[in-house]
């Protein structure tokens, strides 16, 4: 009768002890439960902006892409494909920065058209951030750098830095520069218009 009353004590106790290991949540590839937490909720940020096409050649070239504030490449949003696949080499003009910026002459065929796409038509284009490099790593809470660069024409050109502080929802304040070279012609500044950027949380 006693042999029978231990048993019954350790069957209480083993059908206890996995009850409460299978109610244990497993970690995320390694990560506990709150680490995986704070990537879900990482924050983002998009760029919108009027594109307006331009007629002729040497024009509707532009790129998208993020920096850190010690200007080191993180990813490109996206970048016009002619140039990403390899009109570069050819008019060595054609949004120069992003070109030297993300290394573009070693990306491999399948990095590049993985951030490049057509010319868009004229109209409104947005292009978000999700927080991520360009290995698809979240990056930590910092101040970040979103450049758009954009060739109006053969040297002329149009860069727009936004300061980024991921965390803090709210418009970011923008600096507009352009670059022209001996052929200005101020009217395809309209290219690029109504830029706005926001981080979005």
């Amino acid at each position: 009768m006693k042999n029978l009353l231990i048993i019954s004590i350790l069957s209480i106790l083993v059908i206890s002890c996995t009850a409460k290991a299978q109610s244990v949540p497993q970690e995320t590839q390694g990560q506990s439960g709150e680490q995986a937490a704070m990537q879900s909720a990482q924050p983002t940020a998009e760029i919108t902006f009027t594109f307006t096409r331009q007629s002729g050649s040497a024009s509707n070239q532009y790129a998208v892409w993020i920096e850190d504030v010690q200007g080191q490449y993180i990813k490109t949003l996206y970048a016009t494909q002619w140039t990403a696949r390899g009109g570069y080499s050819r008019r060595p003009t054609s949004i120069p920065l992003w070109v030297e910026r993300s290394n573009l002459a070693n990306k491999s065929s399948a990095q590049v058209d993985a951030v490049s796409g057509a010319t868009p038509r004229t109209g409104t284009v947005t292009y978000t951030w999700d927080g991520t490099d360009s290995n698809g790593v979240v990056v930590p809470i910092e101040e970040y750098i979103l450049i758009l660069e954009a060739t109006l024409r053969w040297e002329n050109q149009v860069y727009v830095r936004a300061p980024l502080y991921l965390g803090y929802a709210a418009p970011a304040k923008m600096i507009v520069e352009y670059i022209s070279g001996d052929r200005d012609t101020r009217a395809e500044r309209a290219m690029i218009s109504d830029i706005r950027v926001y981080v979005l949380r």
